[in-house]
């Protein structure tokens, strides 16, 4: 079957085999790609990051669920731990969302880490693409959930959802640093608990920190996804969120960046193997290794060497 041309026209086993041959780097990968590209850039790409246990798989759910009582359809990257034996992703987050798997209007893909730092796959942003491609009108990324170093998701996501939960102890500590500045929408979930207030409180503080926050200051609602209880009011702000940046002009120039970005990582992954395919091929490669571990060269000056000699 012709892949691309099937998505392109509904196909749902389709999408799934993109999905595959993209994330598994068939030899078939790179063509799909080249024409679904013309077909992007139209989805709405919500990102939801923020620690473990703030409940981001039971929200995406209910967010998801939201949006197609609207009448738009919805495709979720669930990244997950990669499992230690299989290599895959754990599936944690689809068993949250099972009823999702029975609307045809929703469509699911879990995908592992991979070794990947940062909350995210290093396929998540073709995955992206695949899904807008495929007529989808919001597609969520929900990260593995890794703390303050989870600040990748920025670069894929047009809005970035910030999840926080009262009662994880140090508070700011889960709100501090890379999080908090990507942040464009904050959701304090499990507001039912004790300790609501205060992390509330403390969160308008760290904001009135940041003296970037000029035309758009992150809200901050309160929700309580088991019991469905703020969903309405929150795809609203992320509504209202897109809606700026599209006013603005910097939804243009975010998607700006993310290709130049995307770019950039191609470009330093495909020479990346072009370099070690061939210094192996000569077996160049294990004698300057020995030559520096002997300490008889440096690396800085190998590496050099090495992009010199290669890239005449």
């Amino acid at each position: 079957m012709d892949i691309a041309n099937e998505l392109l026209a509904g196909s749902r086993l389709a999408l799934s085999r993109a999905i595959t041959a993209v994330e598994n780097e068939y030899d078939t990968a790179v063509g799909i790609m080249q024409k679904l590209y013309p077909h992007t850039g139209r989805a709405h790409v919500i990102g939801i990051t923020g620690p473990p246990g703030a409940g981001k798989s039971t929200l995406t759910d209910k967010l998801a669920k939201e949006y197609r009582r609207q009448g738009k359809t919805v495709g979720i990257v669930a990244v997950d731990p990669t499992s230690p034996f299989s290599g895959g992703a754990i599936l944690g987050d689809r068993i949250r969302m099972n009823e999702l798997t029975l609307d045809e209007g929703v469509f699911i893909r879990s995908m592992g880490t991979r070794g990947s730092l940062g909350g995210l796959s290093r396929k998540t942003a073709e995955t992206v693409k695949i899904l807008d491609a495929s007529g989808k009108d919001v597609i969520f990324i929900e990260t593995v959930g890794v703390g303050q170093s989870e600040v990748d998701i920025v670069k894929a996501a047009d809005t970035t959802l910030v999840v926080l939960v009262p009662g994880l102890g140090d508070d700011i500590q889960a709100i501090k640093a890379g999080v908090l500045e990507i942040g464009d929408v904050f959701a304090i979930n499990k507001a039912d608990r004790d300790g609501v207030d205060r992390l509330n409180i403390e969160l308008e503080m760290m904001l009135d920190l940041n003296q970037d926050m000029v035309d758009w200051r992150p809200p901050i609602k309160r929700t309580v996804a088991s019991q469905n209880q703020g969903i309405n009011e929150l795809v609203a702000t992320l509504e209202e969120h897109i809606k700026h940046l599209e006013e603005t002009g910097k939804l243009a120039l975010r998607r700006k960046q993310r290709t130049k970005n995307e770019l950039l990582a191609m470009i330093e992954e495909q020479l990346g193997r072009y370099i070690l395919r061939n210094i192996n091929e000569s077996g160049q490669f294990e004698q300057l290794v020995t030559s520096v571990q002997q300490r008889q060269r440096d690396p800085y000056s190998v590496v050099n060497e090495i992009l010199k000699d290669r890239l005449k």
